[in-house]
């Protein structure tokens, strides 16, 4: 997507670390037991597909913070991006257009 939005180098900044937080976040879930707390597993074959899950030994502590720290990051910078006063600037018939160009600008690099 060709570029036609200047954007500031301090919004292109909180974009390109949304993405970053984003990406460790779901790292670091995949890696994460899929329970937070203890839980044992379970195996249901009733529905239209089959879910199995192992037991669960739930998050530590330091896991559960990491998760929230790497959440509330995503939050701040989210509202950072949507509250951004260049948006003020863009036309309201062109904003969704110059968002979805800011939000893959980074990741074209």
């Amino acid at each position: 997507m060709p570029a036609s939005h200047e954007f500031p180098s301090d919004l292109l900044a909180g974009q390109e670390e949304l993405h970053q937080i984003r990406a460790e976040l779901s790292a670091l879930l995949k890696r994460l037991p899929w329970s937070v707390v203890p839980l044992d597993g379970f195996a249901d074959d009733t529905g239209w597909r089959k879910i199995e899950r192992p037991a669960s030994p739930g998050w530590n502590a330091d896991q559960q913070a990491e998760v929230e720290k790497l959440r509330r990051r995503e939050h701040e910078l989210a509202v950072f991006i949507t509250g951004h006063r260049y948006w003020t600037e863009v036309a309201a018939p062109d904003r969704v257009q110059a968002r979805a160009e800011l939000k893959h600008t980074p990741e074209e690099k």
